[in-house]
């Protein structure tokens, strides 16, 4: 049976990148692709740019605050009545989350932060020897710097010199710069996706349409794989419509129309030649008919010549005779093949082909009663229907081919199976088919010849039976297979060393033939 014409996919290998197919993919993919390379450009550049100017606006505050926060922390943020705040500084009039400290000789004594800005409820701040150790690197050269807390997260801090030898830090928050950051990420990615999405989905609508005139093309060129173009005439189908010829896809559909007209021609021509040789061969072969078998009767009237005759002209009329009866048979063979070829029905009438079987067995035996001659046939006679004549024409061409194409002592076995796939592939499994083989155990057929085994004037350099005569000339394989074309049916070899089989496969009777 033939195999499903669907292939299964290849399982993509593991850990292998996903790479589109089609040009239609491709191409959205492509298109998708570079805007989502330009959505992030442009989503890292915003951020990028909004982080620095929420940066600066820390620092322009720093520069603000000054010191003034940091100073008043040494003296616990207490500011006595009779002093004014710019010598000891003030906690007051800073924005909630300012850091100040003071450090002496590398060492931190003071700590503060602005929670709501009351001064009543400003604390001070537990700092890990890791957060100190990071405030005393900060270089007091009044330019800012970001540190990070443990409890308190990044901060931009400004360390400056004090009165008393001793450095003052002051520093505001970053978390408002980055929560400010983080909801442009949010809503750059939520935009930036949906852009993604509508693209994605408009460019495959636009890149469907645009390769519309190549999706005809495809079409096209479908309908042609799918025609019969080995032989006969052949009816190429409707050209590509029109499209525009300055695109891409507008010039191969010209291309494509352009070599369906060349194909067409040449189909044309060749079907023309086809057929003129088809004529010739039918009008050569019947032509040929009468004047071979005039040179046979006359060789055979000159063997019944009462007179005497030197035995050299007797040996030359029974050759003449021989040559004229095989030269006839060629030209029958030939004229068989023209009609055949030219499509004439054969006759449709039921035929026993186990009697068939039967007959051709006997026949073969008488001709060569060197080899074994095996019979494996079902207890009921097997029917089908068709040609008879022609029929046991496909026997006896199997069963000559198997006995002259094999030394004697071969063992040749016959066998004749109703079975229950189809006559040819592609048919419908429900239509049975008859089997019939030939098999034998000879050395088997060259392997340079079994691709070209049932064509025409095809003969084997080195015949399978050793010393054999040169036989006819390579037409009795090609008649059976175009018999048992004519009948619906298929013929098949498969041969090894040891092992050749020709199976004939042919609907059975009431099947039907397709």
């Amino acid at each position: 049976m033939r195999r499903p014409s669907w292939r299964r996919r290849p399982a993509r290998r593991p850990g292998r990148p996903f790479r589109p197919r089609t040009l239609r993919a491709r191409l959205t993919f492509g298109l998708v692709l570079l805007l989502a390379v330009s959505c992030a450009a442009v989503g890292v550049a915003a951020v990028v740019e909004l982080n620095g100017f929420l940066t600066r606006r820390v620092d322009e505050q720093l520069a603000q605050v000054g010191d003034r926060f940091p100073e008043s922390l040494e003296h616990h943020g207490l500011l006595p009545d009779d002093h004014d705040g710019d010598e000891y500084g003030d906690t007051r009039r800073q924005a909630p989350g300012t850091f100040g400290a003071r450090l002496l000789h590398g060492t931190v004594t003071n700590t503060g932060l602005i929670r709501s800005g009351d001064p009543a409820a400003d604390l001070d701040v537990d700092l890990t020897a890791t957060d100190r150790r990071r405030l005393a690197r900060v270089p007091a050269d009044s330019s800012p710097h970001t540190v990070g807390f443990s409890a308190l997260g990044g901060y931009r801090v400004v360390a400056s010199p004090g009165r008393d030898g001793d450095v003052l830090v002051v520093g505001l928050p970053l978390e408002p710069v980055r929560a400010a950051v983080h909801r442009l990420e949010l809503v750059a990615a939520g935009v930036f996706g949906l852009a993604l999405v509508v693209a994605g989905v408009t460019g495959a609508l636009w890149v469907r349409w645009s390769l519309r005139p190549l999706g005809r093309v495809t079409a096209t060129a479908t309908r042609v794989s799918e025609l019969p173009l080995a032989s006969g005439e052949v009816a190429l189908p409707a050209r590509v419509p029109e499209a525009d010829p300055h695109s891409e896809v507008g010039r191969v559909a010209g291309a494509f129309d352009r070599m369906l007209g060349h194909v067409e021609d040449a189909l044309t021509e060749r079907h023309a030649v086809e057929e003129r040789l088809r004529r010739f061969a039918a009008d050569a072969s019947h032509e040929l008919r009468t004047p071979v078998a005039s040179v046979r009767g006359h060789a055979e009237l000159a063997l019944l010549h009462p007179g005497p005759v030197p035995p050299e002209v007797t040996r030359a009329l029974e050759r003449i005779a021989a040559e004229s009866s095989r030269m006839g048979g060629m030209v029958d063979d030939l004229l068989l093949l023209a009609r055949l070829d030219a499509g004439r029905p054969l006759e449709r009438r039921p035929v026993d082909l186990t009697r068939l079987v039967l007959d051709a067995v006997a026949d073969a035996r008488a001709a060569g009663p060197g080899h074994h001659w095996a019979l494996d046939l079902p207890e009921d006679p097997v029917t089908v229907t068709g040609d008879s004549h022609r029929l046991h024409q496909v026997l006896a061409n199997l069963l000559a081919n198997a006995r002259l194409h094999t030394p004697g002592g071969t063992t040749v076995t016959v066998t004749l199976d109703p079975g229950e796939v189809p006559a040819r592939p592609g048919d419908c499994p429900d239509r049975p088919a008859v089997r019939l083989s030939v098999h034998d155990d000879g050395p088997g057929v060259p392997p340079e010849v079994r691709p070209h085994v049932f064509e025409r004037f095809t003969r084997a350099e080195h015949r399978r039976k050793s010393g054999a005569p040169g036989g006819g000339a390579g037409l009795g394989l090609s008649i059976v297979a175009a018999v048992v074309e004519a009948h619906a049916g298929s013929v098949a070899l498969e041969s090894g060393p040891g092992s050749t089989s020709f199976t004939v496969l042919l609907p059975a009777r009431g099947a039907g033939t397709g």
